[in-house]
This record gives structure tokens, sequence and C-alpha cells, in this order.
């Protein structure tokens, strides 16, 4: 399944999704986030030491590179984006679509890890939904898709360094995008219709990005 007048492409450098027409998007991306409008989300690999002192220029850089049309939100990850997760799912007549990138490399939990420097090496989560949500189910969204993630780690036995559940990493980003179609959404939460269907979607692709990178972490496998 895929959704009408969205692309996805995967590769070394990055994960990009474009839309034919401008896109709804709340998100906590380094580059446009908030609320916006953009016709493309570029999720940008860069070495895991990356000071990020000009996270504009790099994702404006990839951009051109890419030719990826502007407005763009622009996230970035020391994670692999050619090994991006990506998932659909559907819930009556609402579609959606989320890719994942995932590098648990500094894994946290929130409120009770040390403070830290920023590091690339994320949970870059970008879902698309064939919807109308209002503001304020977007945020509804946000909080779904952050639920999905947590639960997901939690399932997976994935813990920080000191033993405690991870509940993410130091420097996750999240991207919730809208094509604007279809009845108005006034709510996301996990059992609405939009709600369900990128909650399905997120664990899809978090569950085989989370699976991926322990594989090719675990002592004596292959390493990423």
């Amino acid at each position: 399944m895929s959704l009408d007048g969205v692309a996805t492409r995967v590769g070394p450098e990055a994960v990009v999704v474009t839309a034919e027409r401008e896109l709804i998007v709340l998100s906590s991306a380094v580059v446009g986030g908030g609320l916006a409008r953009a016709r493309a989300v570029l999720n940008v690999h860069v070495p895991k030491n990356f000071a990020c002192a000009d996270a504009e220029g790099t994702v404006a850089a990839a951009a051109l590179r890419l030719g990826v049309p502007a407005p763009c939100v622009g996230l970035l990850t020391g994670a692999s984006t050619e090994r991006a997760e990506i998932a659909t799912a559907a819930a009556d007549d609402v579609r959606a679509l989320v890719v994942a990138t995932v590098g648990l490399s500094n894994r946290s939990a929130a409120g009770l890890s040390d403070r830290a420097a920023w590091l690339p090496a994320t949970i870059n989560t970008i879902a698309v939904v064939d919807a109308d949500p209002e503001p304020a189910a977007l945020v509804n969204l946000v909080a779904t898709l952050t639920e999905v993630k947590t639960d997901v780690l939690r399932a997976a036995g994935v813990r920080c360094d000191d033993g405690r559940a991870a509940t993410g990493t130091s420097s996750d980003a999240i991207v919730v995008a809208a094509t604007g179609r279809g009845t108005r959404c006034r709510y996301g939460g996990p059992v609405t219709d939009v709600g369900w269907a990128a909650a399905s979607a997120a664990r899809g692709a978090l569950e085989a990005a989370v699976r991926r990178w322990l594989a090719e972490h675990a002592p004596g496998g292959p390493r990423a």
C-alpha cells in the first residue's frame, strides 16, 4: 500500500519523503520544526561525531544534491539511513505510511538519565497520514507514536547502560505530516482511525528497525 502523491526514497545519504502537494507538518525537526507546510521531509545521515554546528546548511546541501523540493523539513541521524524501515497501515478510509531509522548507541530513560551532549544516533520517525487532522490532532498523533516507540523498546528489552528500561535515545525526532485530504479529524489518539493507522504503521517500522539494529550489534554479529 502507498499514499497517492507521496513518494519515498531510501539510501545511504538520506531518507527522502516527497509529496506532490504541500503537507501539513508538525515535528521536532532540527530544520523547519514546529507547525509548518512542506513538500518534503529529509532525514540526512551524518557521522556519529557530527557537531551539528550548521544543521540548516547540512540539510540544505543534501536537499540540493538529492533534488529535494522546497519547502523542506530536515532531520539528522547517525543511524544508517539505507537501513530505514517502511510500513503502512489503514483504518477504514484513513491510510498511514511510516519510515523509521534507528540508532540505539545513546539509549536513555526520560526523566532519569543524566543530561548529556547531543549525539546524532537517533530514532527518527516520519509518519504521513492521508487525512485532514486539526492541529490538536497532530499533537495527539505525536503522543500516540511516542507511546508506540517506547512500547517497542520495552518489548525488545532495550536498556540504558545503567540497566534502566530505555524510553528512547537522547536525541530522538518525530515528524507527523498530513495530506489534508478526507474527513476532518479532531483527535489523533490510539483508538481513532487516524491514530490507529499511524500507530500500526509505526509499530511495524520501529519493530523491524529495532530488531535489525539489535541483531547487527549483538556480540559476534555483523556491525553497521
